[in-house]
């Protein structure tokens, strides 16, 4: 038990100071910071620095996201990152695995402040012509209130609005948007099952 934990505290102190060396060569300061880079003793220990290290080791070894000026999972893609909007509090939303953040030719992803996207979970904000495919349709944005949920295995596509607080259940593929929040909307295509108190 007592060598788990100081193996614990070696580990945590070498994220730390990898991390910190990494963000020089990858990150802007801003995104390193927040709930998941603070903490007792400087934040050395947080939970952020771990994801600094496993991000800049894919990115040195195999080239993912190396353009991205935040930490991401290399089981995430993220298209075009100047066009996706959320607080440093929220970086836990790129670092799980099989989500799929599609922004080119303008169209914006924003993401409220406290809302948590689960795995597998698409979000594009332009898509195919469906008189010709080799073309796209032209861009329109995706927008999560604050404190939403999107379930596992979701896809949001482009021009939807969510209301602060809505619940998106697993495997829906939401087409519309619901902005009054507030609500629970599940299925293909996502439609409203439940309103939920202020």
């Amino acid at each position: 038990m007592v060598i788990n934990f100081i193996l614990r505290v070696i580990n945590g102190i070498m994220c730390y100071i990898l991390g910190n060396v990494f963000s020089l060569l990858y990150y802007e300061r801003r995104y390193l910071r927040g709930k998941y880079f603070s903490g007792r003793f400087f934040g050395v220990f947080s939970i952020g620095w771990k994801w600094v290290v496993r991000d800049s080791i894919n990115r040195l070894l195999f080239g993912f996201n190396k353009e991205i000026p935040f930490p991401v999972s290399p089981k995430i893609q993220v298209g075009n990152y100047k066009d996706i909007e959320f607080h440093v509090d929220d970086l836990n939303n790129f670092q799980g695995q099989g989500n799929y953040y599609q922004t080119y030719n303008g169209g914006k992803i924003i993401i409220g402040r406290g809302t948590y996207i689960a795995a597998n979970v698409g979000i594009i904000t332009e898509n195919h012509d469906i008189y010709d495919p080799d073309n796209h349709v032209n861009p329109k944005n995706v927008i999560l209130g604050e404190k939403c949920w999107v379930g596992m295995n979701s896809v949001i596509l482009p021009g939807v609005t969510l209301g602060p607080h809505t619940t998106v259940g697993a495997g829906s593929v939401v087409t519309k948007s619901f902005p009054d929040g507030y609500a629970v909307i599940v299925g293909n295509p996502a439609r409203k099952i439940k309103d939920l108190k202020d």
